[in-house]
């Protein structure tokens, strides 16, 4: 997008993160109208055998996997500039990282999109979740336990010839072209995914259809925001290429463990004057606001706090475990599972794998605590 002034870019800041706000309140809204849980879906499954929320999620892996596809397939936006498709395949941070993310969303009785939605819908548990998952995002971003994320679990990796995204990489070996790929892969696993999702008549219900669809819709409207509507070519201060609004200078859509550590990072030095909003912080305090617009719309806006010691300890070790693994596994069950799948990353295919995995190994351990406890 061609600028030729500062008051220019300002102007183009101030649109990103409007917009960004806007499809974060819809997202907010839409996750308490629908109920849409990750944390949920994995339990439902295990305790009752009950695939419906499941097939939420995956109607909106598939719908954000279709639409993020053909956004760069059509040109307006590279994958290649977002974080999931570097050359580094960090498959044991992945795995490692996805599986305390998993154990630690049931502990704190959900994933960091559902801590922002019951905070906005009365939580105080949500609350401290919310400042655990932070402190541990932050000290794991680069902070103590950033030592061994580095050091130990990101060197375990595979350096690759190019970007890592399967249409890249079959590009690299077939006489495909990576744009041709990128149309097959995407229509095949985005069309896939979303009709074994409808395939059931409980995937045909009308909150799953309207969750599992508008969740991932809003993935791909945040990333045509941060890709197409905030990318520069050359930012007329600096003439180097430039994604307004975002924190790392790469294009960007949903994801809630680095930004809720940015975002009490925020609060915290308010008055520093390079400490500004960008589309992290902006997306969690949308997230925020929408979910309590629903709640006070709907009358279901709830006080909540703990009912003892162990269920506070459980919040305070399942949100440091998530924003401990959160930053380790590169994102979180939307951050990794939806937004990164859908670039065709096979590191968010793995950290989408082991979080599933952490989550089923949380929801066994809560059951047996509960048998220990009758």
């Amino acid at each position: 997008m061609p600028t030729d002034s500062p008051l220019s870019m300002t102007a183009l800041t101030h649109a990103v993160l409007g917009s960004t706000f806007l499809i974060s309140v819809a997202f907010g809204a839409l996750m308490h109208r629908t109920q849409f849980c990750t944390m949920g879906s994995v339990a439902d499954i295990v305790n009752f055998g009950d695939w419906t929320r499941m097939r939420m999620w995956i109607l909106a892996i598939g719908v954000a996997t279709l639409g993020t596809t053909w956004l760069a397939a059509s040109g307006q936006i590279d994958l290649h500039q977002s974080i999931y498709t570097t050359p580094d395949l960090l498959w044991l941070s992945a795995l490692v990282g996805g599986l305390l993310f998993g154990i630690g969303m049931v502990l704190a009785s959900g994933c960091g999109s559902k801590t922002l939605v019951r905070l906005g819908s009365g939580s105080l548990k949500a609350l401290v979740v919310f400042v655990m998952l932070a402190i541990g995002a932050y000290a794991t971003l680069r902070g103590i336990t950033a030592e061994p994320r580095v050091y130990l679990l990101d060197r375990v990796s595979v350096h690759l010839a190019g970007a890592q995204d399967l249409p890249s990489l079959l590009a690299r070996h077939t006489p495909l072209s990576a744009r041709a790929w990128l149309l097959l892969l995407g229509d095949g696993v985005g069309l896939g995914l979303s009709l074994w999702a409808l395939w059931k008549r409980d995937g045909r219900d009308a909150r799953l259809l309207l969750g599992g669809a508008g969740i991932g819709a809003l993935v791909v409207g945040l990333w045509w925001v941060s890709g197409h509507l905030g990318f520069v070519a050359e930012d007329p201060q600096t003439l180097a290429a430039v994604y307004v609004g975002s924190a790392t200078n790469h294009m960007e859509s949903f994801t809630f463990v680095s930004p809720l550590a940015s975002t009490l990072n925020w609060l915290l030095l308010y008055s520093d004057a390079s400490n500004v909003l960008n589309i992290g912080i902006v997306s969690v305090f949308g997230v925020i606001a929408g979910s309590a617009l629903h709640a006070l719309a709907t009358r279901r806006f709830r006080w909540e706090g703990f009912a003892g010691v162990e269920d506070t300890a459980n919040h305070m070790v399942g949100g440091l475990l998530m924003g401990i693994g959160g930053v380790t596994a590169l994102g979180c069950t939307v951050g990794q599972g939806i937004t990164g799948v859908s670039t065709l990353s096979p590191t968010s295919w793995l950290a989408l794998a082991s979080i599933i995995a952490g989550g089923v190994i949380g929801v066994k351990y809560q059951a047996w605590r509960l048998d220990q406890m009758a």
